[in-house]
């Protein structure tokens, strides 16, 4: 099987900055794996330098044994990437944007044909292939790019925030197409939006500031929390700190209780009675990211909150 690792890979930028510090982690090249964070979290750079676009400071990398900054070349045989900032060129038909791509890559004109229709036919776009892409939907444009890579004889695909922008309809219907996929690829992902990854992933990695804060399946980030639900107070109120569970306070002022599903009920009939906006639920994926890259409330803040 092969593997994807990183070793304490790190990429720093002038005066000290680091858009990535010490990620370590070895997951099965299969599947989806997706990694999340918020923008500027570092999962573009990430991305770059696992897809040999970029070298980090310090650290290695590698994919089935090889070498990313090492082996660049064997590398680029075996995967293809779409940039967050790829766009499908405009006056090119979908076909001749397809098919230049794969003849790059070596094939022959006939052959690079073939691939793109099938590819196209997998993707149901196949009736815009001889359209303009900047004709086509957004929606279709980001489908032109993954048709693209789908039709390479890459076995493993990095894709950066491939939904971003598209409409709820065009999401939905690239999720199918990324579900598609990983029956004979690899699939990296990176996301910010957090449903994203908790449908279409086998693994999901939360990356903040530059570092890796948790890596695993659903039920195993689950586990880090240590409680089953979730209420949010949709406003900037007082409350009490629950008898069970844990409080995390925001940026923005709101607060996320993690508790047993006894204590919500008890919780949330109390912020009924006092007119309080909420919502109450299973925990989710975007429940346990906020946990993790949020820090609890010290317990001295329970204090103030208590004395005003």
């Amino acid at each position: 099987m092969k593997v994807l690792s990183c070793n304490n890979i790190s990429k720093s930028y002038e005066r000290g900055k680091y858009a990535l510090k010490d990620v370590k982690f070895s997951i099965p090249a299969k599947g989806i794996f997706a990694l999340i964070g918020r923008n500027g979290a570092g999962k573009t750079t990430l991305i770059r330098i696992l897809s040999t676009q970029l070298l980090p400071t310090s650290g290695r990398a590698t994919i089935d044994g090889i070498d990313v900054t090492r082996q660049e070349n064997r590398l680029r045989e075996i995967i293809a990437c779409v940039p967050q900032e790829a766009r499908a060129i405009g006056w090119l038909t979908a076909r001749q944007f397809i098919v230049s791509y794969l003849m790059w890559r070596g094939f022959s004109g006939s052959e690079a044909n073939k691939r793109a229709v099938a590819a196209a036919k997998k993707l149901r776009i196949e009736h815009y292939l001889d359209k303009q892409n900047q004709k086509l939907s957004g929606g279709t444009k980001r489908k032109v790019l993954v048709a693209t890579v789908m039709a390479s004889e890459a076995e493993i695909l990095f894709l950066d925030e491939p939904t971003t922008g598209l409409d709820p309809i065009s999401r939905d219907e690239l999720w199918g197409t990324l579900m598609t996929l990983k029956k004979d690829h690899f699939v990296f992902l990176t996301t910010h939006y957090l449903e994203e990854a908790e449908r279409l992933a086998d693994k999901i990695g939360i990356l903040d500031g530059g570092r890796l804060k948790a890596l695993g399946t659903l039920d195993e980030l689950r586990k880090k929390v240590k409680y089953p639900y979730c209420v949010k107070i949709l406003s900037d109120v007082k409350i009490e700190k629950p008898k069970v569970g844990e409080i995390v306070k925001g940026v923005d002022g709101h607060y996320q209780i993690v508790t047993t599903e006894h204590e919500a009920n008890r919780i949330s009939r109390k912020l009924i009675s006092k007119e309080v906006r909420f919502s109450m639920s299973p925990l989710t994926l975007d429940d346990i990211f906020y946990y993790i890259v949020k820090k609890p409330i010290e317990e001295e803040n329970y204090a103030e909150e208590e004395s005003r």
